[in-house]
This record gives structure tokens, C-alpha cells and sequence, in this order.
């Protein structure tokens, strides 16, 4: 989630237990399931969509069998369920900017659960685009520094090469770029060597808010728990550094 460290995040969710792991396999297939039935076919090479869905099931360390028993399910039209892809925008806390990616089979039943965690923990559900102006969309995939002898100086040079913009030291090698880069970037740094711990698109905020209340900190959490675990929501985004 944009706003907390990045390095923060990647060690939590390999630290989840096989519940929540399970919770993550769901949203993932169901980014399957919309790449396959909307984005042009079951099969990766000719299916973009399909194929970044994929590698985030694989960096999710999602089993190879379950990803093709999701594919051939979506292809074959076992599943009739319809999923559509909505986002919500509202404050947190203390105007705390919050963006949710969410995949749903039933709108009204999403969008009632998203208002109800906004109102119950100090925030509100806005309308579109009352926070996304303060974001902006690109490409993040983050090296594990422990796959590669090459130094900051050379993976540096090596994403400059490749079309990235910008890059962070965060306990991995983070790594910024125009969105529309993300497949060739990931694709690039793969070939020469490098191990992905992540590569997606995400939201990244223009300016971070702080929260000094306990009570403010304590609301933002529970509402950022709320969210990551209900099953319709793909993604969260937030301006809060905690």
C-alpha cells in the first residue's frame, strides 16, 4: 500500500498465515478470471492482461496447478459468475486520502461494505475522483538484493537502461517508471538476472499525511485491515505514513 513502506509490506504479506494467504489466492484468481474473459483469451503471450496477472499470482507464490485449473475454469465457462472491476475513493482519518480497487459480482453489496468501514472508523466514502488527483499512477517493482552480487551504482544503471525513472534503498532495490513500461521493465530485469519480489502498477501519493493521535492511528489501521480483508478488494492506496 502506497504510503506505508513498501519493504514494510512484502515482508508482512510473506509473513501472513495460510489463512490469509488463502484470501490472497482468491483476489488474484479473480484478476485471472477478468484477464482471461475480458482482456482477450487464455493464453498469456496473446493476453497482456492475463500474462501481469500471472506473474503477480507467481510473485504471490501461487501454486502453477492452481493457476491453470483458475484459467482453464475461466476459459471453459465453468464460472458464470460475472466480476466487474470498481474503484472507491474516500478519507480516512484526519483527511487521510484513500483509494480502493475492488473486483465485484454484486455493486451495491461492495459499495454498502466500503461506506460501512469508512463510517466506522473516523473517515467517509467519497465521490469519484475526490482523492486520485493526488496520485499518480506507475510502474513499482522492487528487486531482491539478495539475488544479485552487482551493486546499488550497477542495478541503478541497469534500470536507468531499461526506462526506469527512479530508485529507492529500502532494505530491496525499488524501482519507479511509467506504467505502460511495466511489462517490458519486468520482462528486462528477468533476463538480466535479477529477482522480482514484486512489478505492478500502484498509486503512488504526491504527499504523505501524518497522524499524531493514537486514536486517529488505531481508526486508520482497523480501516485498512477492513478493507484488505474483505474479498472484493484488490488493491488499497493511502497518502498515511505510519
Amino acid at each position: 500500500m502506497a504510503g506505508h513502506s513498501k519493504w514494510k509490506n512484502i515482508r508482512e504479506k510473506k509473513g501472513k498465515t495460510d489463512k490469509q494467504r488463502g484470501k490472497i489466492f482468491t483476489k488474484i484468481s479473480r484478476e485471472i478470471i477478468v484477464a482471461v474473459k475480458e482482456g482477450g483469451g487464455s493464453v498469456p503471450e496473446h493476453n497482456a492482461r492475463l500474462k501481469e496477472a500471472i506473474a503477480k499470482a507467481r510473485s504471490a507464490n501461487v501454486p502453477n496447478d492452481n493457476i491453470r485449473r483458475v484459467i482453464e475454469k475461466a476459459s471453459g465457462g465453468g464460472d458464470n459468475i460475472s466480476y466487474v472491476s470498481c474503484t472507491y475513493e474516500g478519507y480516512g482519518p484526519r483527511g487521510v486520502a484513500v483509494i480502493v480497487h475492488a473486483m465485484t459480482d454484486n455493486r451495491n453489496r461492495t459499495a454498502g461494505e466500503m461506506r460501512h468501514y469508512f463510517d466506522k472508523y473516523g473517515g467517509n466514502l467519497g465521490t469519484e475522483g475526490c482523492v486520485s488527483w493526488q496520485f499518480t499512477r506507475r510502474a513499482v517493482l522492487v528487486i531482491d538484493p539478495k539475488t544479485t552480487n552487482k551493486d546499488e551504482d550497477a542495478v541503478m544503471l541497469d534500470a536507468l537502461e531499461l526506462g526506469a525513472e527512479d530508485m529507492q534503498t529500502e532494505g530491496a532495490y525499488i524501482l519507479y517508471a511509467p506504467p505502460d513500461t511495466l511489462a517490458s521493465m519486468r520482462d528486462g530485469l528477468e533476463q538480466a538476472g535479477y529477482t522480482l519480489l514484486s512489478a505492478e502498477v500502484e498509486m503512488i501519493p504526491s504527499e504523505i499525511v501524518p497522524l499524531s493521535e493514537e486514536k486517529d492511528v488505531k481508526n486508520m489501521e482497523k480501516l485498512l485491515d477492513m478493507l484488505e480483508d474483505n474479498d472484493d478488494v484488490q488493491n488499497v492506496y493511502h497518502n498515511w505514513r505510519d
